[in-house]
């Protein structure tokens, strides 16, 4: 007969049975599925719902499944559908009576809820570290070149010159910013559905806010029908992914550029390279080009699931089944991502004579030029109006901005001296630039230092 009980006068078709399986994916829900059934069978015990020798022995068993899980040893079933009936299945099959007792006061609408905050929980810990571990491989590359400089870019044309390291940290800024996100979602997912039944709640006396503390939850869901409904969770988990996939697909970018030969700015040790199949010349950026490529995937499972509720009534649908697959690969791409990253550009060699000596094209000082008329009262926009002159006189003469005779430099810049020459100095410049969030190596070695102690600091 049909696993649904005395509703149902016909088995399940085959067909129907893969269509609404979900146990190839969802299984790896099974220490979470655990965890809250053993919580929720010591609740139902204390309540005096289910015998206390009863609620020993379903832990004691759930227990036992998980060890079997872990070692591989257990035969997950396609007929059960989902991780929760395969693994109550194996529980009633060897306690009887006393392990049907487990799935009193709940449905697999709140428990499948509870499971995915379960797990959400550990893998926004487990992300939150690898990107401290990226973090940490980024300050520990910029700290090993402190004083490097190469061209700055806005719109890839060269714009003015800055550290190296100065560029590093822009990464791990933004880096910071994405463990924010993670950590400001798994603080709003830590409310706990279980208890919220099918739709309803439960008749029954159960004690929610006890399972809540004994799962670390900060509290329990306030309205039965949102705590199986919504999964807005889920989409800022996956929100929170595309952006930290968008910021390593930037960083990626960048690697790309810096290791081709027109910018030969750096090198990605061989291990983290490949090869061409037909010209044996090539080194090949594969892992930068497969972390661009690797987000549009990230993107798409948020997409995927906010088209999914996008049209859900309240409460429970099956099409709910649909937010696992695409945030459990989601979630594994990132980890991935990050993970590869970081030792990757632990072993980066940055070219220090090229980035030199692109950085020594005297046009990236030509804002400096126009500062140095500011402080001496020429309106900017002024200032910036004669000195894009200069510019463009020094391209009709042919001659670089700082060897341009000083008449040339006064038909244009009137209030220019001698002195004007030593802006066009890369090393000059950045120093000049001494400011909070300046490229200067006072403060890029003070950001540094932050880093460090930060990331070394033990994680709240």
């Amino acid at each position: 007969m049909a696993m649904w009980g005395g509703r149902f006068a016909k088995e399940t078709d085959s067909l129907v049975r893969r269509f609404t399986e979900s146990i190839s994916y969802d299984r790896r829900l099974y220490p979470h599925d655990i965890r809250g059934s053993q919580a929720h069978a010591r609740m139902l015990a204390r309540q005096g719902i289910i015998p206390a020798a009863d609620a020993k022995a379903i832990c004691a068993e759930l227990d036992a499944i998980r060890k079997r899980i872990d070692a591989g040893k257990f035969e997950f079933r396609e007929e059960l559908e989902d991780i929760h009936m395969n693994i109550e299945s194996a529980l009633i099959a060897k306690l009887g009576p006393a392990g049907a007792r487990v799935h009193t006061g709940r449905s697999r609408n709140d428990q499948v809820a509870t499971d995915e905050r379960l797990y959400l929980r550990a893998e926004a810990d487990e992300i939150a570290a690898l990107l401290r571990g990226l973090q940490t491989a980024l300050v520990t590359l910029g700290a090993a070149h402190p004083d490097l400089i190469l061209p700055g870019f806005t719109h890839l044309q060269h714009a003015q010159p800055v550290l190296f390291a100065h560029h590093l940290l822009a990464y791990v800024e933004m880096l910071d910013r994405d463990a924010g996100r993670l950590a400001d979602c798994r603080r709003r997912l830590n409310v706990l559905p279980l208890g919220a039944g099918a739709i309803a709640g439960s008749t029954l006396p159960l004690d929610r806010e006890s399972v809540a503390k004994e799962l670390e939850f900060d509290g329990v869901m306030q309205n039965s029908m949102d705590a199986v409904a919504d999964r807005d969770h889920l989409v800022e988990f996956l929100a929170a992914l595309a952006v930290i996939a968008m910021h390593t697909s930037r960083l990626a970018e960048d690697l790309v550029l810096w290791c081709s030969q027109e910018f030969a700015f750096l090198e990605l040790d061989d291990a983290f390279c490949t090869g061409s199949s037909l010209m044996p010349q090539k080194k090949n950026p594969d892992v930068a080009e497969l972390t661009r490529g690797k987000t549009g995937r990230v993107y798409g499972h948020l997409v995927g699931l906010l088209t999914t509720l996008k049209g859900l009534p309240l409460t429970y649908n099956r099409d709910l089944q649909e937010d696992k697959e695409g945030l459990f690969d989601a979630i594994d791409t990132v980890k991935l991502i990050l993970a590869t990253l970081a030792p990757m550009m632990t072993g980066a060699k940055p070219n220090a004579a090229r980035m030199a000596a692109m950085a020594a094209d005297p046009a990236l000082m030509a804002t400096d030029l126009a500062e140095w008329l500011v402080c001496r009262g020429v309106p900017f926009r002024d200032a910036h109006h004669q000195v894009g002159h200069f510019v463009a006189a020094c391209r009709e003469q042919k001659v670089a901005l700082d060897r341009a005779p000083l008449a040339l430099m006064k038909k244009s810049l009137p209030l220019a001296t001698a002195e004007c020459r030593k802006l066009f100095d890369p090393k000059r410049s950045v120093a000049a630039r001494d400011l909070t969030g300046g490229t200067a190596p006072v403060q890029v070695k003070k950001q540094l230092a932050a880093w460090r102690k930060k990331l070394a600091a033990k994680p709240a």
